[in-house]
């Protein structure tokens, strides 16, 4: 589950709760939100993916290879899921709005 998500998700359900769904504020935190889970979602969980295939590429090298020696593996667990973006964002709207109505 993405924390990330979960943030920015009880973060517009907040803001939307407290300002009302027609504030530019809300308008503003639903933005940040989508942004955040894309980059979470799309461009580092891709990365994640290239790192690895590239980790691969660089083990099949022959040991003399000059990159060999210098070479330290590049972080493959990057980003998440849409699954993943997804459940965060459930969490975290469900938690900002019951906390929101016990207030």
């Amino acid at each position: 589950m993405s924390s990330l998500s979960a943030t920015v998700g009880s973060l517009a359900v907040a803001v939307g709760q407290q300002e009302g769904a027609d504030s530019s504020a809300f308008a503003l935190a639903l933005i940040f939100a989508a942004v955040v889970m894309y980059d979470a979602s799309g461009i580092r969980w891709h990365t994640g993916r290239q790192a690895a295939l590239l980790n691969q590429i660089v083990c099949d090298f022959p040991p003399e290879h000059p990159i060999i020696s210098t070479f330290r593996p590049l972080r493959e667990p990057l980003g998440h899921s849409p699954l993943q973006v997804f459940a965060g964002a459930l969490v975290g709207c469900a938690a900002a709005y019951f906390m929101g109505k016990s207030v």
